[in-house]
């Protein structure tokens, strides 16, 4: 019999942001963490994405701390709940960020369904043991509390309407675009520099041998062998086999304590976090 849930008992309906959080921060950390960074990474293929990343330099200028604050602004609201001043704090900081340029209410719905359907089928395909149904209804839920927050309208209200939105808007839309290009390689560098130099090379094949075809074509990368695929897609499977026997965690992981977030050693000010446009008269260089 399986590791019983923290979630156990609990009514996503009502409990979705304690269950998505337990999910996020005792279940399943690494595994969300690795599944969110390559939900973003899909977003780069969609040209009207990565172009605009590209054009204002948001990822390929100073890449550890877009990513940075991507992390730990996403997390506030999870860690504290989107009425606590901080996460509205978070969520405002996003929302001036996107109000910057002009973006689409239907990529904003893409990228919210990547948050969805990419966990979904890492832990299917990865994962110690899948979702549970009601554990998927409150990811669900969670993401489209986060949409409204975020004032995107028509936002899918069930995983499979997710899941249709997603894949049909990377069928219509994937394609290859230099600056789109340009933030992927900059967010592969940064994923590559998590761990040690001479490992680069490895972690940058094992990246590519977990996209499938039409990600890969989008960004012009080389496909990796059928054996080495083969060989990184199942050294995954014996990681979620191998965690599953193990014992439930006890401690909370939360992503700003992680040791990929550097960009903040001495705490970070949510109002201070992000880009501005020019001339704002937030002195947002100043350190925290």
């Amino acid at each position: 019999m399986g590791k019983s849930s923290r979630s156990d008992g609990l009514d996503p309906t009502v409990d979705y942001l304690e269950m998505y959080r337990n999910l996020a921060t005792y279940e399943f950390p690494w595994d969300l963490n690795q599944a969110l960074s390559f939900a973003l990474f899909r977003t780069y293929a969609v040209p009207s994405i990565g172009r605009l990343l590209a054009d204002t330099g948001a990822f390929t200028g100073d890449t550890q701390k877009r990513y940075d604050d991507t992390s730990i602004l996403l997390e506030v609201p999870l860690l504290e709940g989107f009425d606590s001043p901080r996460a509205k704090a978070a969520v405002r900081r996003i929302n001036q960020m996107h109000k910057m340029y002009d973006i689409s209410n239907d990529d904003m719905r893409y990228v919210l369904s990547t948050f969805v359907v990419v966990p979904k089928r890492w832990m299917d395909d990865y994962g110690s043991r899948a979702f549970t149904p009601a554990e998927l209804e409150a990811s669900v839920r969670y993401y489209g509390t986060l949409g409204r927050h975020m004032a995107i309208k028509d936002i899918p209200q069930t995983y499979d309407d997710f899941a249709t939105l997603m894949d049909d808007y990377e069928r219509e839309h994937f394609a290859f675009d230099e600056g789109s290009r340009n933030v992927a390689d900059s967010t592969m560098d940064l994923m590559c520099s998590f761990y040690p130099k001479p490992l680069k090379r490895v972690i940058e094949v094992f990246s590519r041998s977990l996209m499938d075809d039409a990600l890969l074509e989008a960004f012009g990368y080389q496909k990796p062998s059928e054996l080495v695929r083969r060989l990184s897609i199942g050294g995954l499977k014996l990681r979620g086999r191998l965690v599953a026997v193990l014992p439930a965690r006890r401690r909370p992981q939360y992503v700003y304590e992680m040791s990929r977030i550097r960009s903040y050693p001495d705490g970070f000010d949510i109002e201070r976090m992000g880009t501005f446009a020019p001339g704002c008269p937030v002195n947002h260089s100043a350190g925290s």
